[in-house]
């Protein structure tokens, strides 16, 4: 599956914020080994096949503290490019258990490479180019998310 990728921003939970339009749908952590909160982020979620296939596009710009969460019905082989998305981003590939099975730092921005994951992934967690170099956020890194309440 390809996905076009772009930013995003901030708002409450369920509405878009004025500059961006991103619609906050829950929160995500990434946990270290020792289960430790490396870093935490609030999310958009995209969870069915039209909201996977618009992801961040036509998107203005992302915080250190947001990014989006792609949920997949199971895992698969994954591919994302980088197509209408004018800022690289960390693309996070992660298994059906929370794991981070492989991270596409700093990609390319306007670009149609396939950016893949490297085994099954059922997740794939976006956020702005560097955030995982900065907060070391690795395949040790695992994620455990939640739904805003309504």
């Amino acid at each position: 599956m390809i996905l076009p990728l772009v930013a995003l921003g901030c708002g409450r939970a369920g509405e878009p914020a004025p500059e961006t339009g991103i619609r906050v749908d829950g929160t995500l952590d990434f946990v270290g080994s020792d289960g430790s909160v490396i870093h935490a982020i609030s999310i958009e979620i995209a969870d069915t096949d039209a909201a996977r296939q618009r992801g961040l596009m036509n998107r203005r710009g992302m915080a250190i503290d947001e990014g989006m969460l792609f949920i997949f019905p199971e895992p698969d082989s994954l591919s994302f490019w980088m197509r209408n998305t004018a800022m690289p981003l960390d693309i996070i590939f992660v298994d059906a258990e929370m794991n981070i099975v492989n991270i596409a730092e700093r990609t390319r921005p306007l670009s149609d490479d396939f950016i893949r994951a490297t085994a099954p992934a059922q997740y794939v967690v976006e956020v702005r180019g560097g955030v995982s170099a900065r907060f070391g956020i690795d395949e040790r890194t695992a994620i455990r998310w939640k739904r805003s309440s309504p």
